[in-house]
């Protein structure tokens, strides 16, 4: 389930979902631009799981979360905690992150 949020409310989320996964991205960032379709294809996917979007620049809570400091940045959630992150504009590596969930 892909969803871009417009409010900052992923604390609420991860704390609802045993599983997040989460893109922080910026309207300039060309990468995140590149990175998207992947995401929402892996989204797609995985119907089970919430896929995040994050405008970073507009949802600073939700930015601090993963602590935040290039774009863009890919992040999982595990029964409320922050599991693990990579900045990256390869799908591989996004993969891989994802694959650490299980």
């Amino acid at each position: 389930m892909y969803t871009e949020l417009t409010e900052d409310t992923l604390q609420n989320i991860v704390n609802e979902n045993e599983k997040v996964v989460v893109q922080y991205g910026a309207t300039w960032c060309g990468n995140c631009r590149i990175m998207k379709p992947k995401f929402k294809k892996l989204a797609s996917e995985n119907d089970s799981i919430p896929f995040l979007y994050v405008d970073a620049e507009k949802l600073p809570e939700s930015r601090k979360l993963a602590k935040v400091d290039n774009l863009p940045t890919f992040a999982i959630f595990k029964n409320g905690e922050l599991v693990n992150q990579v900045q990256s504009n390869q799908a591989e590596s996004l993969i891989n992150l994802f694959n650490e969930l299980a």
